[in-house]
Order: C-alpha cells, then structure tokens, then sequence
C-alpha cells in the first residue's frame, strides 16, 4: 500500500491572503506549480489555483494587481492525512470533484497531493 506521503509535494507552499493575483502567478511560476495556499494569521486560510486567478479573477474583471487573492481563493478544503493510502485520495478527489489535496499531519499542513501525484505512482 503506498500512503499521500511518499507521493506529496512536501511543504506548503503559499502566500498571505493579502497578496495580489499578481503575486501568486509570479510565485506560481517561480515554484513551477498550479496550486498555492493562501495563509492568514492562524494558519492555512485556503487554497488558490491558476484557474481561480483566471475564471474566479481575470474574467470577473479584477485587477490583478490590486485584488486580493483571497477573494479567488477556496476555503472549504478538502484535507488527506499523510498516513491515508493513495487508494483514500483518490477516493476522495472524485467524490469532491477536485484535482488536488492538501495533506495535513494531525492539524498542521504538511503537503499537497495532486491527480499528477497519483498517476505516477
């Protein structure tokens, strides 16, 4: 059985919730991903995609040097622990309808397992 963690991208990487759509593609494209969480002073806050800057954001006419990418970003998330089988992700990426898991380790975000993650295992 292979678990989220051998197959996650370790790590959160993410921005503040006040950072710009601007900001997060920059970062997004300096990490080479798709996907950035969103942090405020508690912690993990949500999660924002490269389709949420463009169909939540561009084509709403937001300007994406002045918006907010908490304002694109989702926060109802969908969690996987790091012990949970890939079988269980899976399971739970097509039941929720979403290509991507954050991985968490008890309360803390360890990760994020992607659809790409699974297929390559």
């Amino acid at each position: 059985m292979t678990l989220v963690r051998e197959v996650m991208t370790a790590g959160p990487i993410g921005l503040p919730e006040d950072a710009t759509l601007t900001d997060a593609a920059r970062e997004m494209r300096s990490k080479n991903v798709g996907a950035l969480f969103t942090f405020s002073d508690t912690g993990v806050r949500g999660m924002v995609t490269d389709r949420d800057i463009v169909v939540r954001g561009l084509a709403e006419g937001a300007d994406p040097d002045t918006t907010p990418v908490q304002d694109v970003a989702s926060e109802s998330l969908v969690t996987v622990q790091a012990s949970s089988s890939t079988d269980e992700a899976a399971r739970l990426m097509q039941e929720q309808g979403v290509r991507r898991l954050p991985v968490v380790d008890g309360d803390e975000v360890v990760g994020l397992v992607s659809l790409e993650d699974l297929a390559a295992r």
